[in-house]
């Protein structure tokens, strides 16, 4: 089931898991496994991807972080198959994105004798890169009835969903908040009136897909298997530039 009606959707270079994570969705629609169990199994395939890092099993730790990113497509799948949405399961997912990105840069910096102040900057810009891409995504669902388990303004806990508590839902919404408010306001800030506009084209959301998760494992993915692993760290902080040109593009040109 896809997040934008037929006439939306674009070409999303980050969203390569969602074939193999539909997949994967399909096969478990009739089992007792929950999204929420399904962003457990992407916790672990991180982990793993740290681990084999560490002891440079290159290869192998490649292969967990293209496993985590169709996982991460599966839990939203199957939540959507299933017909059970959950604002607990949306933060779950969201709050172990974050920490597993900060995990994952500071295996680089410790595989690299990086700076841990550049690890930081990386961690920041990879942050700012896919708030930007998730910000315009958002938007761009609500404006067209797209999914809308996501809201465009994350300012408060959500009333809860059928299938889960609101206790679970506010101590989730802290967390999340703690976590993405610096990023979530600082891209507010930079694009106050984003929601007011058309519905983006879908060459600008080709564009901004290159901030998707996705795209940014896939590139630590591919950097592993050929031992470039000291260019990560730096590449993240400079590929942060073109924030300021998508959203100069949104303000300017798609206003």
């Amino acid at each position: 089931m896809a997040k934008l009606p037929k006439q939306y959707q674009f070409i999303d270079v980050s969203d390569y898991g969602r074939s193999p994570g539909h997949w994967i969705a399909d096969s478990l629609k009739n089992t007792r496994l929950t999204p929420i169990h399904v962003t457990t199994f992407f916790i672990v395939s991180g982990i793993m991807a740290i681990i084999c890092m560490v002891y440079q099993y290159n290869t192998a730790a490649a292969f967990f972080l293209i496993l985590k990113s169709i996982l991460d497509a599966a839990d939203g799948e199957l939540a959507r198959i299933k017909k059970t949405p959950s604002y607990t399961g949306r933060y779950y997912d969201s709050i172990a994105d974050i920490i597993l990105n900060f995990l994952f840069l500071l295996t680089f910096w410790y595989i690299t004798d990086s700076s841990i102040i550049l690890m930081i900057l990386a961690f920041v810009g990879i942050q700012l890169q896919g708030t930007v891409y998730n910000y315009y995504y958002v938007i761009l669902r609500n404006n067209v009835n797209g999914d809308s388990t996501s809201r465009v303004f994350e300012d408060a806990a959500p009333i809860a969903m059928k299938g889960e508590t609101q206790r679970a839902v506010n101590i989730f919404y802290k967390i999340y908040d703690v976590l993405y408010i610096v990023f979530d306001k600082t891209i507010y800030f930079l694009d106050k009136n984003a929601s007011n506009s058309k519905p983006f084209p879908k060459w600008f959301m080709t564009l901004i897909s290159v901030f998707g998760l996705g795209f940014q494992l896939l590139f630590m993915a591919l950097m592993l298997l050929f031992h470039l692993e000291k260019y990560v760290i730096p590449f993240f902080i400079g590929y942060s530039a073109l924030i300021l040109v998508f959203i100069g593009i949104r303000r300017f040109i798609l206003k």
